[in-house]
């Protein structure tokens, strides 16, 4: 069989020729364009339609390396390859790869910068940083985030497991969030080495068995009405502000940062919107005594906030309000004021578990019975609430203790 003879030589190439396409044989083209470009392609046929495979522009690819590459081409359309779809594929796994040699310290830097618009305060931004940075990037922070296996997860948690459980579990959690992030944008395959449930469950122990969960100490509510009558008898934005947390329930940031915007004085009512509630939007009831209070405050009214700070601007600081707490009982927390309702609910009155979850603003845990219980027990909770007040401002004498078992005739609201 007579060997092809090449239409093409380098010479010709080289020179200026007009524009058009120049075949070379066996499918190989050069196309020299009205500006003077030249670039190469190969021309084949597909299930009875022409179409052509860019090989790269003149003179970065010579005659030779276009001929070389005709030639693969025509070795791929033999095996009933189309060349196109074939080196689509090659480029989009170089792509993959060059991908997953992405660091898991720039896999978490990039997840931070993305999602901290949605954190409510720089603290959390903060403690995330911090905990990868102490715990997680000495070990896999320079590594490809492909590489990130189990062994290298285990040598992460195993030291710090049974010691700083807390953080410990914390760091597992936020290696996972970053792990799936970068499978999701293609930097890794494969299961998630940091997953907890069916995986790090079988080789640790769990959080809860290992460490006890510590309370916040509470005030016990059998001694609350002393404390509350006599903190009401001061008028400071701090005393104040302590109050409404108090009767309302609600965590102390949620009280020293309320705005008076949020208060409905036609229905009584106090929305605390979801940006400032660890859950969902929160609504109030407002009782007599919370109106009393909010009365108290309306000279101190300053920049919108209910209980504002010296600072301009700001609400009352935290340590402000815990020093009323801290001068007479220096080792119980503002938070326990929650544990004091919640207390004083199961073992004073008949009013259910769901109805003293709503009041503390708490979402039911089981997401079946989420689904259908929608509502937030309002009307019901006002009541609860006036009851509440009620007690705080009844009168009792030093010696006075309240059997623990002895249960108030308050109507159960089931």
């Amino acid at each position: 069989m007579a060997k092809l003879t090449k239409q093409l030589t380098d010479l010709k190439v080289r020179k200026g020729i007009e524009p058009g396409s120049y075949p070379d044989g066996e499918g190989l083209y050069l196309q020299v364009r009205k500006s003077g470009a030249k670039d190469w392609f190969y021309r084949y046929q597909l299930e009875g339609k022409g179409k052509k495979k860019g090989l790269g522009s003149y003179p970065t690819i010579s005659l030779e390396a276009a001929r070389d590459a005709a030639l693969e081409c025509r070795i791929l359309r033999k095996n009933g390859i189309d060349p196109i779809g074939h080196f689509k594929r090659l480029d989009l796994e170089k792509k993959l790869q060059e991908k997953k040699g992405i660091t898991f310290k720039e896999c978490a830097e990039a997840y931070i910068n993305a999602h901290e618009s949605g954190w409510k305060n720089a603290k959390h931004r903060y403690q995330w940083s911090q905990s990868l940075e102490s715990y997680a990037f000495p070990v896999i922070g320079s590594l490809s985030v492909q590489d990130v296996d189990l062994g290298l997860i285990l040598n992460i948690l195993e030291p710090i497991w049974h010691v700083k459980t807390e953080t410990a579990s914390r760091v597992r959690q936020r290696i996972e969030v970053i792990l799936d992030w970068a499978r999701v944008r293609q930097y890794r395959e494969g299961d998630n080495p940091a997953r907890w449930r069916g995986h790090l469950d079988k080789l640790l122990p769990s959080p809860k068995k290992i460490q006890k969960v510590k309370h916040q100490p509470a005030m016990d509510y059998r001694v609350l009405p002393k404390f509350y009558q006599e903190l009401r008898k001061g008028k400071s934005v701090s005393k104040l502000a302590l109050a409404l947390t108090i009767q309302s329930g609600v965590r102390s940031k949620e009280a020293r940062l309320a705005e008076w915007c949020e208060f409905d004085f036609v229905d009584n009512i106090w929305t605390i919107p979801e940006h400032r509630m660890k859950t969902t939007e929160h609504r109030v009831p407002l009782t007599k005594e919370m109106l009393a209070i909010l009365k108290d405050a309306e000279p101190f009214k300053q920049d919108n906030f209910v209980f504002p700070s010296t600072i301009k601007g700001q609400g009352v600081s935290d340590t402000a309000v815990r020093n009323q707490l801290k001068k007479v009982y220096p080792d119980l927390t503002v938070h326990g004021f929650r544990s004091s309702l919640r207390d004083w609910c199961a073992e004073m009155t008949n009013y259910s578990r769901e109805l003293a979850e709503k009041v503390l603003g708490h979402v039911l845990t089981d997401r079946v019975e989420a689904a259908y219980q929608r509502g937030d027990m309002f009307e019901k909770r006002r009541k609860l609430m006036d009851v509440w007040a009620e007690y705080c401002l009844r009168k009792q004498t030093d010696a006075e203790v309240i059997p623990i078992n002895k249960v108030a005739n308050y109507p159960n609201l089931l």
